[in-house]
């Protein structure tokens, strides 16, 4: 009896999985959408773990580039990769409404890595977008000018310190810390000195996101690709006992202004802006409970400090393999800095300089932090004459296939900064260039990572000469690390820096 049960249940399955099977099979291909091979069990994913998200979205891109769109399956939902700039723009800012929400998320058991602007949905996004978009004004960015100065001569500093010790320099170590004190003091008021000696309280934190284990590298590919699993498998965004720690200092943070319910004007400071949007919502009779202010201090964090520090990294390497570029923007920066006779770079002095920003945006261009744009629709929707999507379906605009489109960008592998000097960057298609997103969730702190990367960038090319070493790898040889979704190097990236007379 029990053997017919068993056999009759195991019957039922394996019915229902090959029922399923064949509706993955035929699903895209009936609506005339075309589809790359799809495994039973993972669907489009085989690829998480073995290969950087990026990478492979480069390659579905260059698969089918000529159609504005792929059919895949996120494990057993469907999902559409968008190869279209025209679509994109639907997608990101004409029809932003639909597509609201992301798919990455994190679970009940995680609430701080659920409740930030990185992965909250609406309606509590909208709230905390809102509420936070004054921390990042031109107005207020430029009276961070002190302490960027401040932290890019303890950057030079520290350069000329390691030289002198003749320590090897890993790139990403080095502008993390310049970065990580950027945001920690900018951001929370906290006095840093890791651009100096590569340590203090945030450091230590920003040093622990670095990590990605087997293990956090597929809580990561779960929370970005297959969000229902992150409480069965107990995932989490960040580290346990890097959450415990962020907790006190917050909370010392916090009890140095005053309490949580001191008065504040929220125009401080992102901390400052944080307590402000609690005492604001408490007075709306709306629940903003403190996870939700430790979750997004801990995601501005690890935004602002890991964008600007991998920036900096691969201006750094493309420049010490093109020394006709490094000499161009030395000099740009040279005359400049004579213009000003003597005065110190402000950040309107450095958002003015086409090449500096050519070299930047190129950068950018061709090593995107994050390859992909993702947006679930949250009811039918058509997306062409041809094409109407049902709601729930995962939308992925292909940015870094777009970013590396000989058509929108001719030899794409090639560092190029002039696309983007003034007489070319008008030729730059719309919606084919996206390193910070497009439309309502756009990068928050965009300013604030282009004002971080200017003025290393420039403290850095005024002071240094950046050579390449002997026997390290050729910048299109860099391999990404397949453990992270960002685009990340799987190996260290060092130069040399050759003190200027």
């Amino acid at each position: 009896m029990y053997i017919l049960l068993l056999f009759t249940l195991v019957s039922v399955c394996v019915a229902w999985l090959y029922l399923k099977w064949m509706h993955m099979k035929s699903y895209w291909v009936n609506k005339g959408v075309p589809q790359g091979p799809i495994h039973p069990l993972f669907g489009s994913m085989t690829f998480l773990q073995k290969k950087n998200p990026g990478k492979w979205m480069q390659e579905v891109y260059d698969q089918f580039k000529q159609s504005p769109y792929v059919g895949i399956w996120v494990f057993w939902r469907p999902g559409l990769v968008v190869n279209s700039p025209e679509l994109a723009r639907q997608v990101l800012v004409k029809d932003a409404d639909v597509f609201r929400n992301r798919l990455l998320r994190s679970g009940q058991r995680d609430p701080l890595g659920a409740l930030n602007l990185f992965t909250v949905d609406d309606p509590l996004w909208s709230s905390i977008r809102r509420r936070l978009t004054a921390v990042f004004t031109a107005s207020k960015l430029r009276g961070w000018h002190e302490l960027y100065q401040s932290k890019v001569t303890d950057l030079v500093e520290r350069i000329r310190t390691d030289n002198e010790k003749g320590v090897s320099v890993n790139l990403r170590s080095l502008f993390a810390d310049y970065a990580t004190d950027i945001i920690g003091e900018s951001s929370f008021g906290i006095q840093c000195q890791a651009t100096k000696n590569s340590s203090g309280p945030l450091r230590a934190m920003t040093q622990e996101f670095e990590k990605y284990s087997k293990w956090r590298g597929m809580g990561w590919s779960s929370m970005f690709f297959l969000p229902e699993m992150v409480d069965i498998c107990g995932f989490s965004f960040w580290p346990q006992h890097t959450v415990d720690y962020f907790r006190k200092i917050f909370s010392m943070m916090v009890k140095e202004r005053g309490g949580l319910d001191k008065e504040v004007d929220g125009k401080r400071d992102l901390l400052d802006a944080l307590l402000k949007m609690r005492q604001d919502a408490l007075k709306d009779n709306q629940d903003m409970n403190l996870d939700i202010l430790v979750s997004n201090a801990m995601i501005f964090l690890q935004g602002g400090y890991d964008t600007s520090s991998s920036a900096l990294m691969y201006i750094c390497y493309e420049l010490a393999y093109h020394p006709e570029y490094q000499q161009r923007l030395f000099e740009e920066l040279s005359q400049a800095k004579e213009k000003l006779g003597g005065r110190e770079f402000e950040a309107s002095d450095l958002a003015e300089l086409p090449f500096l920003n050519a070299v930047f945006n190129e950068t950018i261009r061709k090593y995107p932090i994050m390859g992909w744009l993702d947006r679930v629709a949250l009811r039918d929707y058509q997306i062409d004459e041809h094409l109407t999507i049902k709601a729930g379906t995962v939308v992925y605009v292909n940015a870094v296939g777009m970013h590396k489109d000989s058509q929108y960008f001719p030899e794409p592998d090639k560092f190029l900064p002039e696309r983007f000097l003034p007489e070319n960057v008008k030729d730059v298609l719309p919606y084919t260039f996206m390193p910070f997103g497009e439309g309502p969730r756009a990068c928050i702190g965009k300013r604030i990572g282009q004002n971080t990367v200017r003025y290393a960038l420039a403290a850095v090319v005024l002071n240094f000469e950046i050579r390449s070493k002997p026997g390290e790898l050729e910048p299109n040889d860099i391999e990404q690390d397949k453990r992270q979704m960002f685009y990340a190097p799987a190996q260290v990236l060092s130069v040399d820096f050759v003190s200027r007379k």
